[in-house]
């Protein structure tokens, strides 16, 4: 059975990358800060760890240090404390924006991944076999409303490339992975102004991701930003209602 471990899946698109994975026949380490406390099935194991304290990080992959597949980086704490005194500073410009913003997306998102997949690296490069994919957006290429929320995309992406070509010749592939409209707890809670018709399942992006692990050319994807529903569509994979999300572009996001 094929191992992965998936960070900051307490919730949102990590919890369902988790599900999708373990639901597809994968063995799969969940982590997280509150991940005692999730939703989540039994058939998954739950890593409490921080992954802005580097030891619990270490930690978390020691129980997968006899064999790793897949690592899945979905930590990031971008949407935490969108408000500061009942104010919504998520649209203010950059030099007014909240010093944690910076650390909840560029330390608890960019930086994790990071060392999250420096770990995976070590334990994959034996077997000469294994992905990473790293959870962005297109906001690494269009102004989203948030100058840090753009830089920590575009980071992402870049890492990804540049890992992609370290990695190549050691048969490990890595990609960067962009959700669409994810009914996650979050966007679920301002369902009522919000657009859901082509929206995607939290598990959805696990069953992508499955399928993308299978794929006998993955190598040829590594170092590449793919969109989770176009990748969907090619490989046949649909949502839990049986819907076939469309894909979003540049200019429709």
């Amino acid at each position: 059975m094929p191992v992965a471990l998936v960070t900051g899946a307490s919730r949102g698109v990590g919890r369902g990358a988790a599900i999708g994975l373990s639901e597809a026949g994968f063995s799969v380490f969940a982590t997280g800060r509150t991940i005692v406390h999730a939703d989540l099935p039994s058939a998954i194991a739950r890593v409490p760890c921080d992954h802005l304290h580097d030891g619990q990080t270490a930690a978390a992959f020691a129980h997968v240090a006899d064999g790793l597949d897949l690592l899945v980086n979905s930590a990031w704490g971008g949407y935490e404390q969108m408000s500061e005194d009942g104010e919504f500073t998520w649209l203010l410009p950059f030099w007014e924006q909240p010093a944690h913003r910076w650390t909840g997306m560029i330390d608890a998102g960019l930086r994790s991944a990071f060392v999250a997949a420096s770990h995976a690296a070590r334990i994959m490069n034996p077997q000469k076999r294994g992905l990473i994919v790293n959870i962005s957006h297109w906001a690494a290429q269009k102004y989203l409303s948030n100058t840090i929320y753009g830089i920590s995309k575009a980071a992402t992406d870049k890492m990804t490339f540049d890992m992609a070509h370290e990695l190549r010749p050691h048969g490990i592939a890595v990609v960067s992975l962009y959700p669409g409209m994810v009914r996650t707890e979050l966007v679920m809670a301002a369902a009522a102004w919000l657009d859901l018709s082509n929206s995607e399942s939290p598990e959805f992006i696990g069953r992508v991701i499955a399928a993308l692990a299978r794929d006998p050319h993955l190598m040829e994807r590594s170092g590449q930003v793919c969109v989770a529903a176009a990748l969907a569509r090619e490989y046949g994979v649909r949502d839990v209602d049986g819907r076939e999300p469309a894909p979003l572009t540049l200019e429709t996001v």
